[in-house]
């Protein structure tokens, strides 16, 4: 089973980091949750944090899960994690655009199908008041 790490990136302002996906040519202009594969050897956190770096410049700090495993196929997974940059500004080093959405406005881009449940679960987790991203320190 191949695992897939993503991380639902929020600010101080509750909004969400959606990212636009370049290519491959099938999934290009849809919009997902920044993340990529784990590589052989290494753990699930420590990949997301690799990603990040790579795809967008910053450095997070992953928080508490969103769901477990959301299925990516017939032999893929997507694991999600909440998470807060601690160091960077996002820049679209792999993706076409970024985009900060508020909960309100997660219906404004037309988000891939895998993520869609994704989506639904984090607009939750944001609506609530006893999880939050982490706090640099936490």
């Amino acid at each position: 089973m191949k695992v897939v790490v993503g991380a639902a990136i929020v600010d101080g302002a509750g909004r969400v980091l959606a990212a636009q996906r370049a290519d491959p040519p099938e999934l290009a202009g849809g919009w997902e949750f920044p993340g990529g594969k784990v590589d052989p050897g290494e753990d699930d956190h420590a990949a997301l944090v690799r990603e990040c770096q790579e795809e967008l410049g910053v450095l997070i700090e992953v928080g508490e899960p969103v769901g477990g495993d959301w299925p990516l196929g017939a032999d893929s997974v997507l694991r999600v994690w909440l998470a807060a940059i601690v160091a960077g500004e996002p820049e679209a080093r792999e993706h076409r655009e970024l985009r900060w959405l508020a909960p309100g406005e997660l219906e404004d881009v037309t988000w891939l199908p895998a993520d869609l449940p994704i989506v639904r679960a984090v607009r939750k987790l944001l609506g609530g008041d006893d999880v939050r991203a982490p706090r640099h320190g936490d």
